[in-house]
């Protein structure tokens, strides 16, 4: 009788269960799991976005028989409510003039104090870069009854027209945007290199002449987040813009908005044209980002890292 024996295995060990065809199913990690947040947040966003725009475009009664839904009679017509009735057209002038104003001085006036505040070697430097970043933890609530007896004064003193005025509001928000620019360039600056201004002195050039043509062609990203930033808080801002501006003429468009939803209460209420003014509102914004967004995610990395 021959008896046949199985050799050993040699060198072969015994493999879980999913080696016979299966793989095993990757564990999430966190950077996984905020992947899917963000998108999910993204998508939220793009929805909303898209059924307020789809919304714009209903009548009243449409909205409320179906609030979500496609228009069955597109109502271009909200635009123009929006526009004429609302004073959409010389609020919207008004609020590209402030807003781009203001981000224009905000950027000049913080430029150079963040370039001096990154590049000193005193004492007084941190302390006083510290000063600018504390600046941003005073809430605007806490400065508009001030701010607002400070212009009627001088006002009266001066005759300089501070109230009820583009000007005025543009040194509110010149005022208001100092903390957070001074503070964002400042790190952006020091993100820089200084051996290119060391090289640039060697050639004779002075420190005006290297900030202007050396160090500001570097920092265009920096700039250009600043001035973005600030253009995006003019125009939104709507707390000063009520109490400082009184006539018709001069609102911004977030103030032109809510009129016009005050005169919705006598006249009935516009869901739709209430919801165009609100794209109007969006639209100017939402276009800057697109442009401008690879300068600002830049910008903002850069100045942060330092």
């Amino acid at each position: 009788m021959t008896v046949t024996t199985r050799p050993p295995d040699s060198g072969r060990r015994a493999g879980p269960a999913w080696s016979a065809g299966r793989r095993p199913t990757p564990a999430l990690r966190p950077r996984h799991i905020g992947a899917a947040v963000i998108r999910a947040l993204c998508a939220v966003n793009i929805l909303l976005l898209v059924w307020m725009i789809i919304t714009s475009l209903r009548d009243t009664k449409d909205i409320f028989d179906h609030p979500v839904g496609l228009p069955t009679h597109p109502g271009w017509g909200n635009y123009l409510r929006a526009w004429q009735t609302g004073g959409f057209g010389a609020a919207l002038v008004n609020s590209l003039i402030v807003s781009v104003g203001s981000a224009v001085i905000a950027v000049a006036v913080a430029a150079p104090a963040g370039y001096t505040l990154a590049r000193t070697k005193r004492r007084v430097g941190s302390p006083v870069t510290m000063l600018f970043a504390l600046g941003l933890g005073v809430p605007a609530q806490l400065i508009i009854i001030p701010v607002y007896v400070a212009f009627a004064k001088t006002q009266s003193l001066t005759h300089l027209k501070l109230l009820d005025s583009m000007q005025g509001l543009m040194t509110v928000y010149v005022g208001l945007a100092m903390p957070f620019t001074v503070f964002l360039l400042t790190g952006y600056f020091r993100s820089l290199p200084v051996e290119v201004e060391e090289a640039a002195c060697l050639d004779g050039a002075g420190a005006l002449r290297s900030f202007v043509q050396i160090v500001l062609p570097m920092a265009r990203n920096g700039l250009v987040t600043a001035f973005t930033m600030q253009v995006l808080s003019a125009w939104n801002e709507t707390m000063f813009s009520l109490v400082m501006v009184t006539s018709d003429k001069n609102r911004t468009l977030p103030v032109a908005l809510l009129s016009f939803i005050d005169q919705q209460q006598f006249q009935g209420t516009d869901w739709g044209g209430m919801f165009a003014g609100v794209v109007i509102i969006m639209l100017p914004v939402l276009i800057l980002f697109v442009v401008l967004g690879q300068r600002l995610i830049a910008g903002m990395t850069a100045g942060v890292s330092k």
